[in-house]
């Protein structure tokens, strides 16, 4: 095991303080041991089947041989293309294990309809697709699927010969899939989406994309042992003190900067950050993962209210009060585990998303009332804008940008849902470095609609400190999705005021940019916030 968590300073008070607590109270054991009576008597019936991740790794180590044999079928066929459909869960841990490996994997976890016709429009001769929900009636999944077996049906390909399955048992997407002769892969239904990354979701796409994923399950295994231990060594205990009770000046710390140190993983904070604040944020409690670079504002100049986290190579060397190292897959459990225990110290479920059915609810009702749109208060240039909850300083795009930023208080953070094709468009993510500097306050950013199964939770459901800025295309392309009355235009459109307008009935304050001319529109954006 190469796992090693280092902390000094306030984190080291933090673990001194609590972790003697959980170690007495037999936390990681009884974790282990699938007891789901830690997290409370309001949260025992759903923890009762969401223990499955603590065995994850020695489970799925089954899948390998069927996989490996499956991947050496399709390379003989000339398939070298894979593309993963999913979102959330289903897509955040394949990237990273895919990225991290050095393998190609297209991930399509997008309605924006460039983006899904873009997937649509690779050499199709080449291509197998996976298809990836728990629930079975992800829409989002659901459309895609259509999509792909349109475009394999119109080129002559049998469909089901390209596209695979996974999804829980007896989920409707399992029922159709073997109705109509797709092969299948079932995930354990005892894990949920977030923590699945070592079971079918994590695996399946993985592995035909060509990765070790036998090594990363067998890394995590090893971990097992000092994870489970009742020991004031835990690394597992030691991470979820640090990153639930952390002291601050006015309280604990409840934001935590991934900054990378080091490390050789891609995108790990992409995966955690959805780990982290679906499980925690809820019930007005929660801790905001915010993914930064070595360079970010909110490194040189941390708030008191946020810990840097080291994504470190060698933990102990890091200049981090608090640093993390090991192999992918042992890191993956450590963090599962840290969050279960943070969950404990912060009184929340850390298996349910009470919250992120709201954003859903709102999205299918304009989808059935497309009439009822959002009004946009006022346009400059090619920009359409709307301010919910707050009045803009002037009827301009600058004076609506000020008017945002200055609704930010000592403890609030930013969080940009950029609702754009995040292939073409992936610059704008330096909206994000530039709204930290000039707000001093930690801000997030991501790609609508995929952060809906990831941050959504926490925006609603976590501490009221968040302050939005919502950018949609207003370039009028769409793509129709096979069999439904809607396209993906309309979907994406529906999502990203649906959540717009259940942020702005919670109190949130959300400025919304629609933007006719994308580029053009986010150079503006950028001159107006310098």
């Amino acid at each position: 095991m190469t796992l090693s968590v280092s902390h000094s300073g306030a984190v080291s008070d933090a673990v001194n303080r609590f972790v003697p607590d959980l170690v007495n109270d037999k936390v990681a054991s009884r974790l282990f041991a699938k007891d789901h009576t830690l997290w409370g008597k309001d949260a025992e019936s759903e923890s009762a089947i969401r223990l499955g991740w603590v065995d994850a790794a020695q489970n799925s180590m089954h899948l390998i041989p069927e996989l490996k044999a499956l991947r050496a079928e399709l390379l003989a066929e000339g398939i070298t293309r894979v593309v993963l459909c999913g979102m959330g869960g289903s897509s955040l841990a394949p990237e990273v294990i895919t990225k991290t490996a050095g393998v190609e994997l297209v991930v399509l976890d997008s309605t924006d309809p460039s983006q899904v016709r873009n997937a649509l429009n690779g050499d199709l001769t080449k291509t197998a697709v996976v298809v990836s929900s728990k629930s079975g009636s992800t829409v989002e999944t659901d459309s895609q699927k259509r999509s792909f077996e349109e475009a394999f049906d119109s080129v002559g390909i049998d469909k089901t010969a390209r596209i695979f399955i996974v999804t829980d048992p007896n989920s409707p997407m399992h029922a159709q899939a073997v109705k109509d002769g797709y092969r299948v892969f079932l995930a354990d239904p005892m894990v949920g989406g977030r923590y699945s990354a070592l079971t079918a979701f994590g695996v399946v796409p993985s592995v035909l994309a060509g990765a070790d994923v036998e090594q990363m399950l067998a890394s995590a295994i090893s971990s097992t042992p000092a994870l489970s231990r009742d020991d004031a060594s835990n690394p597992g205990l030691i991470l979820g003190a640090a990153i639930a009770r952390t002291a601050s000046s006015g309280g604990f710390k409840d934001k935590l900067g991934f900054v990378p140190d080091g490390s050789t993983i891609v995108g790990f904070g992409d995966w955690v950050e959805q780990l982290i604040a679906e499980s925690t944020g809820k019930l007005g409690r929660g801790v905001l993962p915010v993914v930064l670079e070595a360079n970010s504002h909110e490194v040189s100049s941390p708030g008191d209210d946020t810990l840097l986290i080291g994504l470190a190579e060698t933990a102990s060397q890091s200049k981090f009060e608090l640093a993390v190292s090991g192999e992918l897959g042992e890191l993956l459990l450590l963090w599962e585990v840290a969050t279960a225990v943070a969950s404990r110290l912060l009184e929340v479920n850390p298996f349910d998303q009470p919250d992120v059915e709201s954003a859903k609810i709102a999205a299918r009702k304009l989808l059935d009332s497309p009439a009822d749109t959002l009004v946009y208060d006022f346009s400059e240039s090619d920009i359409d804008i709307a301010a919910l909850g707050f009045e803009p300083i002037s009827k301009t795009l600058v004076g609506a940008v000020e008017a945002l930023l200055a609704q930010a208080e000592d403890d609030s953070y930013f969080a940009i849902h950029c609702y754009l094709n995040r292939e073409k468009y992936s610059a704008a993510s330096v909206l994000r470095e530039l709204i930290a500097a000039k707000a001093n306050r930690p801000t997030t950013f991501g790609w609508g609609p995929r952060f809906l199964h990831s941050t959504g939770q926490y925006h609603k459901g976590g501490p009221k400190q968040g302050v939005f800025l919502q950018i949609v295309s207003g370039d009028g392309d769409d793509l129709p999705i096979p069999g439904r009355e809607f396209g993906y235009r309309q979907l994406i459109d529906s999502q990203s005021a649906g959540d717009a307008r259940v942020l702005a009935s919670a109190g949130s304050k959300v400025l919304i940019l629609r933007l006719s001319d994308v580029e053009s529109g986010i150079h503006s954006l950028v001159e107006a916030i310098k």
